[in-house]
């Protein structure tokens, strides 16, 4: 499993706008020169975080982006697999867990590959916005 580009900004914005959350909505422009990142490529990761519930979007003046909850309320996991759009061990298991191969009732392996993703599943589980945020501060 390797998480993305894509996942591991998600992450840091969401820190970012954690850090920030006390000041509403915080600019595009902002968040991008404060973590070095393309104001066009985070834009479409804000996008999905936007679409997914996870930001509260605004445009024009005065507009940016903020959290939805508190960082309490979210997990790595939240954010990453939203990012990642599911995240997946193995080819024939899906992000929730099901499985989708013809040969998966003759699989010796697949019991492995399940609690594998379920041992990620936690660890990404285990992490708050709120600590995240606390660690680099």
């Amino acid at each position: 499993m390797i998480v993305s580009s894509k996942g591991r900004y998600a992450l840091i914005v969401m820190i970012d706008l954690a850090r920030h959350a006390d000041e509403g909505y915080i600019p595009l422009r902002e968040i991008a020169t404060r973590q070095k990142i393309s104001e066009k490529y985070l834009e479409s990761i804000l996008r999905e975080l936007v679409k997914n519930g996870l930001l509260s979007g605004i445009r024009g003046k005065g507009g940016g982006y903020k959290l939805m909850r508190s960082p309490e309320e979210y997990t790595a996991w939240d954010i990453i697999s939203v990012a990642e759009e599911g995240i997946s061990t193995v080819a024939c298991l899906e992000m929730n867990g099901r499985v989708h191969c013809p040969n998966a009732a003759a699989c010796d392996t697949l019991p492995m590959w399940k609690d594998f993703s379920k041992t990620i599943h936690e660890f990404f589980s285990g992490y708050t916005l709120a600590e995240l945020a606390k660690i680099g501060a």
